[in-house]
């Protein structure tokens, strides 16, 4: 079973639509044993780090998250607010720690003199920087569909796989044995979007 982690943020029925397009075994999970019965976790998730995981830890849920993938090794993919809850830390509207199921940080993205504005919203292409289980089938400068104002930065650099730009370069897919995170939304992002779940389905 799919647990789609319902912290009372983000797009849910959408990611659960995606997957049942797929013929995947999706469902909403928002207690701890809930999530402690699911085979892979998704994490999505819109709006700010710190209300992100102040109702994470409220549910009792960012223990749980951590226990099942970093003991018990299920897979995890971060979508979005999701992704970068995987982080240490975030600077967003103060300092807030994070699951730190990669280490690294959350930062604001900084516009450039061609103008670029912030928040970053809409499609963008992205380049594939490492080799990347999520991104096998995914077209070379394919776009997806973004929404944000801040960006993971890994402290490992080689977890981060993908990266897209605005107004500076900035880490779009980040991967590290099975935990896995993508800034933009692949639920919104038709065909190519499809392709990073059902990879992520597949593993």
């Amino acid at each position: 079973m799919i647990g789609v982690i319902d912290y009372g943020l983000g797009n849910l029925r959408s990611v659960v639509g995606a997957l049942g397009k797929l013929g995947a075994s999706a469902e909403l999970v928002a207690t701890p044993q809930a999530v402690a019965r699911a085979d892979k976790l998704i994490l999505p998730g819109v709006g700010a780090f710190g209300r992100g995981i102040n109702n994470l830890r409220e549910r009792g849920l960012d223990a749980v998250i951590r226990d099942r993938v970093l003991t018990a090794g299920i897979p995890i993919l971060g979508i979005c607010l999701g992704m970068q809850l995987l982080a240490s830390q975030s600077s967003e509207f103060g300092q807030h720690p994070g699951l730190d199921l990669i280490p690294g940080d959350v930062t604001r993205l900084t516009s450039d003199a061609t103008g670029e504005r912030v928040p970053h919203v809409g499609w963008n292409t992205i380049r594939q920087i490492e080799f990347s289980r999520l991104l096998q089938g995914v077209s070379e400068n394919a776009y997806f569909y973004h929404v944000h104002s801040f960006h993971f930065r890994p402290k490992d650099e080689t977890a981060a796989v993908a990266e897209c730009t605005h107004g500076h370069a900035f880490c779009t897919v980040v991967e590290k044995g099975h935990i896995f995170g993508a800034q933009f939304h692949p639920e919104k992002s038709q065909r190519q979007g499809l392709q990073v779940l059902t990879n992520y389905l597949a593993l």
